[in-house]
């Protein structure tokens, strides 16, 4: 490791990178689990500046997320390009499994799902279709032998992409670069030279992530491990549980990996990484990237509604109107519930931050709520206007409460790492701070905090509406 890792290219909620190039543009996915829509799709000319161009599954009937359990849903995609379309595949975990779904532009529209055989999650494919390659494709995946051991294997079945479907018999490729090895995962392939590089991640998503490397003469093994196994160890410093790495290739030759990674100290759960690549007697070298990412302050007046926006869970149908801010539909659906609550809301991206909006709302009925929500799976932190006045709930616990005069309120909420200050304000008024949360509850494995607007008529019906005008993201000075 020549150097500590700089910020991460695509902050907050984008764990599971892949990676493609076609021409001078690069392609990236990331797993989405529960939320709405899903995978979204970005695109770079420089692997650190990126922007989304979509999500590949938008439409409800690519993805069933009913009764979806936090952390489950989309996990680990790849994306790839062959002969002018792309391929991107991924697991639907605790539904019908390995999916592909297609597309000429990357921006969509993608195909409704083709469902694939086999076992397993973090599905990968290879095109062999290199000068020296026999034109064939490939499917991997990893599967798990023993749960409680964390024991798993790599299988590989002929992947045939004009049908969209695997053929032929199936291959165990690995196991693991030594005995004992806990969760062997996220295979992808690649042919360098003459022969074949088999890439994985090892140690579980955890503090002992890692990357190993093995490779063969032929596709189908027998692959032989890397000598210097792992090849980027256990991370330690600012940035740790490094893994789940896939290589690109840039127009100069040059090589490049995309990767996971994790910032300790603040609810941000695993981000997207880069790292260089140098070659060592045929076996990747990684060298962190250090430089600065951009940092994006936001204001949103919702004249529409942004990719970065999701839901918990698909929508069957829209609860929420932009063009004159944003408007949701109190709904009797609640959060924490395995439904699809009247929330919409997006990825915290830095450690620090100072999140805001205003609403204009007015309780009609007993139990109807609206405001502002920090959630990380069925945790969160609610600053909600109610018939009352301005209540902070951690789940169905108040933890503070203010009473208010009629009209719009401002909310806020002020992030230092994982201590949440609430605040409000009247619209011309200055800020008063309601209550701080030490969240330390607020601590991620698979998926990261997002901070959203959100409103409720708890469990009955209602006809009525929360009006937010902005929201705004914005950062405190660097030191």
């Amino acid at each position: 490791m020549s150097a500590p890792f700089g910020e991460p290219v695509l902050p907050g909620f984008r764990p599971d990178p892949s990676v493609c190039r076609v021409g001078a543009d690069y392609y990236l996915v990331t797993s989405s689990f529960e939320w709405f829509p899903g995978l979204p799709v970005f695109q770079s000319r420089d692997l650190v500046h990126w922007r989304r161009v979509g999500s590949a599954l938008d439409r409800p009937s690519q993805l069933d997320l009913d009764g979806c359990a936090p952390s489950r849903g989309l996990f680990a995609p790849t994306i790839r390009h062959h002969d002018g379309v792309f391929h991107l595949v991924c697991t639907l975990m605790d539904g019908p499994g390995h999916f592909v779904v297609t597309a000429t532009d990357p921006a969509g529209p993608w195909s409704e799902p083709h469902w694939l055989e086999g076992e397993g999650f973090d599905p990968s494919l290879f095109f062999d279709d290199g000068p020296t390659g026999d034109g064939r494709a490939w499917f991997t995946a990893t599967r798990v032998l023993d749960e409680a051991a964390g024991r798993t294997e790599i299988w590989m079945r002929e992947y045939l992409p004009g049908e969209r479907r695997l053929t032929g018999p199936e291959h165990v490729l690995w196991s693991g670069s030594r005995p004992g090895a806990r969760w062997s995962e996220a295979p992808h392939l690649y042919r360098i030279g003459d022969g074949y590089l088999l890439l994985t991640a090892e140690g579980g998503t955890a503090e002992d992530h890692s990357v190993v490397a093995a490779r063969a003469e032929h596709v189908t093994g027998p692959y032989e491990g890397a000598p210097g196994n792992p090849l980027l160890p256990p991370a330690e410093g600012p940035v740790t549980c490094t893994g789940h790495a896939d290589l690109v290739r840039t127009p100069h030759g040059d090589w490049r990996a995309v990767l996971l990674g994790v910032r300790p100290g603040s609810a941000l759960g695993r981000e997207t990484f880069l790292a260089r690549v140098a070659w060592d007697d045929g076996w990747p070298v990684f060298s962190p990237v250090a430089h600065t990412a951009p940092r994006r302050p936001l204001h949103d007046d919702f004249a529409t509604l942004s990719a970065d926006w999701s839901t918990l869970r698909t929508p069957r149908t829209r609860f929420w109107t932009t063009g004159d801010g944003l408007r949701l539909r109190l709904r009797p659906e609640r959060l924490g519930e395995r439904a699809v609550p009247s929330l919409l809301a997006r990825p915290q991206e830095q450690p620090d931050c100072d999140v805001s909006t205003e609403l204009r709302f007015t309780a009609a009925a007993p139990g109807e709520q609206a405001g502002l929500a920090v959630v990380l799976d069925d945790a969160h932190l609610l600053l909600l206007r109610t018939a009352e006045g301005l209540s902070l709930q951690r789940g169905p616990d108040v933890l503070a409460r203010v009473a208010l005069p009629p009209g719009p309120v401002r909310l806020g909420v002020r992030v230092r790492g994982l201590t949440h200050t609430f605040a409000h304000a009247a619209p011309d008024g200055d800020w008063r701070d309601l209550a701080t949360v030490e969240a330390g509850f607020l601590t991620p494995l698979f998926t990261s905090v997002q901070h959203g607007l959100y409103a409720t008529s708890n469990g009955r019906p209602s006809g009525n509406h929360a009006h937010f005008p902005w929201f705004d993201v914005r950062y405190p000075s660097r030191r």
